[in-house]
C-alpha cells in the first residue's frame, strides 16, 4: 500500500444507502486510491480507526482536512432544463401559461450559436459549484445547444433536444422529419449520452414519439419527457389526442406514451403527479421511473408552478421507480438541497408521514445513479466507487444523527433560498476538484 497512492480526507461523512438508512461519522476519513488510473474509494470510516490503519500512510501532502464541514456524494437531478436557467426565478403562472409567456420566448434565443455556447458554459459551470455532477437534462429543439451543453456538462448527464412539431410558437416548431433526422444525427454521434425528448404529448406528434423511441430504444438511449403535471395539462392532451387516428380510444395520457412505445426501463417520466393506480400499474410494468420536482410543482408563493404534491407513497406502493429534480426553470434554484427541503416541508404541512431528510438525500443522489445505471460507480460513497464527493460547510455542534444533520444543511438557507446556490465550499468528481469555493 504505497502512499503516494492515497488520498485522506477529512470532515463529518454522509453516506446514504436508502430511503431509511444513510451511514454517518461525526469525524470520519475517507480513503482514496488510485486504481488503473482511477481514483476510487478504498474505505471510509470513524476517524480515530482510520488514523489506527492508515496512519502510517498519512502524510501532510496526501491528507486534507476539511474543518467544520461534511462530505457527502455529489448529486443526481433528474430532471431539469438547461436553457431555462433566465426564467426560474421570473414570476410564476399555471403551467401552460407561463411556457407560453416566458419559456418558449427564453428557448427562441438558443437558435443562436454563440450565445448557446456562452450560456453553456456559464450555466453548467454554475451547476457544477452547486454539487450536481449527474442527471438527465433538456435542450431547446436546436441541435448545436445540445452539443454545446453536452461539451460543457461535467459528470454523468443525459442530454437531449425537446421535440416539438405541432401546438407551439413557429420559431419553436420543427417538422417531424427535422426531429427525426436531428435526433438520428445526435444518437450516431453521442450515444447513450443522447436523451431522446419529446417535450411532451401536447407539442411532439405520435409519428415523432413513435420512431424517435424505436431509434433511442435500439441505441440503448434513456427517454425523457412530462407527465401529468397539472389536470388542465390533462385535460388539453387528452382532448388534443383523442381527434387523432388510432388514439380515439385512449382513456390516460400514460395510455398516449405506452401506444408510441415512450415507457420503459430507460424512460423518465418529469412530475407524475395526477396518476390513476392504472397509470401506476402501467408505468411499474413498464419499469418507467418518474422524476418529482418538489420545487417547480410548489405553491405559486414559494416560487413554484402551483401544481399539486406528488404522493410518494401511492407511487412506492405501486412500486414505481422515482427520484428527484429540480426542474429549473419551473424550479427557481439548482441546488439540491433546497428541492430536498421542499419535499419534506411540503408533505410535512400536509401531515403526510415518511417524507424524511434521509429519504429526500437517498433520492437526490443514489436512487438517481440506480435510475441511470451508475450505481456500481456513483450515488454514494461505498468502496470501490469513483471518487466523486461534495464538501459543505457546517456551522455548530456535533449532531446525533444523519436525519438530524441533513436536516440542519437543507434548512440553513431557508429565509434566503438564493444562498443555497452557493453553499458548497469543494467539488469532486472522480477524484478531481473540480470547483472549490473562493475565500
Amino acid at each position: 500500500m504505497a502512499s503516494q497512492n492515497l488520498n485522506f480526507y477529512i470532515a463529518a461523512i454522509l453516506n446514504p444507502q436508502n430511503d431509511k438508512k444513510c451511514d454517518y461519522f461525526p469525524e470520519g476519513l475517507l480513503v482514496v486510491k488510485k486504481k488503473n488510473g482511477q481514483k476510487v474509494i478504498k474505505d471510509l470510516l470513524p476517524l480515530t480507526q482510520g488514523v489506527k490503519k492508515y496512519g502510517a500512510f498519512m502524510t501532510e501532502k496526501n491528507t486534507t482536512r476539511f474543518e467544520s464541514s461534511v462530505i457527502l456524494p455529489g448529486f443526481f437531478d433528474m430532471h431539469f432544463h438547461w436553457v431555462q436557467d433566465d426564467v426560474r426565478v421570473m414570476p410564476k403562472d399555471s403551467l401552460l401559461e407561463w411556457l407560453e409567456k416566458y419559456t418558449f420566448p427564453s428557448e427562441m434565443k438558443f437558435a443562436d450559436k454563440k450565445y448557446a455556447k456562452t450560456k453553456a458554459k456559464s450555466f453548467f459551470k454554475k451547476l457544477t459549484s452547486t454539487g450536481t455532477i449527474g442527471g438527465a437534462c433538456y435542450s431547446s429543439i436546436h441541435e448545436h445547444a445540445v452539443e454545446a451543453a453536452l461539451k460543457e456538462a461535467k459528470g454523468d448527464f443525459v442530454i437531449g433536444n425537446v421535440l416539438m412539431n405541432m401546438n407551439s410558437p413557429e420559431e419553436l416548431t420543427q417538422t417531424e422529419d427535422e426531429s427525426l433526422s436531428i435526433t438520428k444525427r445526435l444518437i450516431k454521434k453521442y450515444g447513450s449520452l443522447h436523451c431522446f425528448t419529446p417535450r411532451f404529448a401536447i407539442t411532439t406528434t405520435p409519428k415523432v414519439m413513435k420512431k424517435g423511441s424505436q431509434l433511442a430504444d435500439k441505441a440503448k438511449c434513456f427517454k425523457q419527457t412530462h407527465l401529468s403535471e397539472t389536470p388542465q395539462e390533462i385535460d388539453f392532451v387528452l382532448s388534443i389526442y383523442k381527434k387523432l387516428p388510432g388514439f380515439e380510444n385512449v382513456k390516460t395520457y400514460t395510455d398516449i406514451y405506452e401506444k408510441t412505445g415512450m415507457l420503459g426501463k430507460r424512460s423518465l417520466m418529469g412530475h407524475g403527479i395526477h396518476l390513476s393506480p392504472k397509470e401506476l400499474k402501467t408505468l411499474s410494468e413498464t419499469q418507467t421511473s418518474i422524476v418529482h420536482c418538489p420545487t417547480s410543482n410548489a405553491p405559486i408563493k414559494e416560487r413554484g408552478l402551483g401544481s399539486g404534491l406528488f404522493d410518494f407513497k401511492k407511487t412506492e406502493k405501486a412500486k414505481v421507480r422515482w427520484a428527484l429534480g429540480s426542474d429549473i426553470g419551473g424550479g427557481p434554484f439548482l441546488s439540491m438541497f433546497d428541492v430536498m427541503r421542499s419535499f419534506v416541508d411540503q408533505n410535512s404541512r400536509k401531515k403526510v408521514s415518511g417524507a424524511t431528510y434521509t429519504k429526500a438525500l437517498y433520492r437526490s443522489t443514489l436512487a438517481g445513479a440506480e435510475i441511470m445505471g451508475k450505481q456500481k460507480s456513483s450515488g454514494n460513497l461505498n468502496q470501490g466507487k469513483e471518487a466523486s464527493f461534495i464538501v459543505v460547510p457546517f456551522q455548530g455542534k456535533k449532531l446525533q444523527s444523519a436525519e438530524a444533520l441533513i436536516q440542519n444543511l437543507s434548512t440553513q438557507h431557508k429565509q434566503k433560498r438564493e444562498d443555497y446556490d452557493s453553499m458548497i465550499k469543494a467539488v469532486y468528481l472522480k477524484g478531481k476538484q473540480v470547483f472549490s469555493q473562493k475565500a
